[in-house]
């Protein structure tokens, strides 16, 4: 498995809070609600920051309940479902995330395509898994740090997944970090584990995005800020990806976990 790359060597970390990132933002978010954006539409840039597009495909994998469709809602600004209902079939969520390069300050902006679909449907529709992992560009594997076997199942999962799509961009991602003081995964395992797959592990929260003055709207720019490390994140990697693939990158060296 090929070893990513350095946070911070490929996006410029902060730049969505520079006065230039945030002109970009604009075109994502609407009186600082964040727009929803279906399959087909796109962004809509004033001419002087026309900018390409790269688009990716992402599945969400994870154990039932770990929170998987809440992740993919926090990332597209939309409300976190307060009660836990698995998903049915497979759900498709669209995300726009500008990011400015660091090699030639060049800035891109990145599709996300988020694939989630509910355990049960996995394991009931033998065509579900096929459609969620054709073409994928990158997987993200979720746990929660109140869930302990979410986590002893991760180096299943990926192995299971460097057999069938190897080389892909693999994260993982503990949710629910807001209720770390009650976690089933202890800082020392969470060591163990990137010494082990040397992944990116991010974490996230669980809780409910703030809201604007009315009380009742997500803010959209504050939520941007609490996600800016996965979707930057998630750019970082893909692009890299795409970088070796063309031979413009060398080749990192392959690891194996131990």
């Amino acid at each position: 498995m090929a070893r990513p790359p350095v946070p911070g060597s490929v996006v410029v970390p902060n730049w969505h809070e520079s006065a230039e990132g945030k002109e970009y933002l604009a075109c994502i978010l609407r009186k600082n609600r964040r727009r929803v954006f279906g399959l087909l539409e796109r962004p809509v840039l004033p001419p002087p920051l026309s900018i390409d597009t790269a688009s990716y495909k992402i599945f969400v994998s994870g154990k039932s309940g770990v929170g998987k469709t809440a992740l993919v809602a926090k990332l597209a600004g939309l409300e976190v479902p307060v009660v836990h209902h698995e998903t049915t079939g497979i759900q498709t969520t669209v995300v726009f995330w500008p990011a400015k390069l660091q090699a030639n300050g060049r800035v891109v902006m990145f599709r996300f395509e988020f694939w989630d679909c509910g355990e049960s449907a996995l394991k009931k529709f033998d065509h579900m898994l096929p459609a969620c992992m054709e073409n994928t560009d990158a997987f993200l594997f979720l746990f929660s740090f109140t869930d302990r076997a979410s986590f002893e199942d991760l180096p299943g999962q990926l192995a299971r997944i460097a057999g069938e799509a190897p080389g892909v961009v693999r994260m993982v991602i503990g949710s629910k970090f807001d209720q770390y003081m009650h976690t089933d995964v202890p800082e020392r395992d969470l060591t163990a584990f990137r010494q082990a797959w040397e992944l990116p592990l991010l974490r996230v929260k669980s809780v409910p995005g703030r809201r604007l003055a009315d009380g009742r709207t997500l803010d959209g720019r504050a939520g941007l800020a609490d996600v800016a490390h996965v979707l930057n994140g998630l750019a970082e990697q893909l692009w890299h990806q795409d970088q070796v693939a063309a031979g413009l990158l060398p080749s990192p060296p392959e690891s194996a976990p131990e």
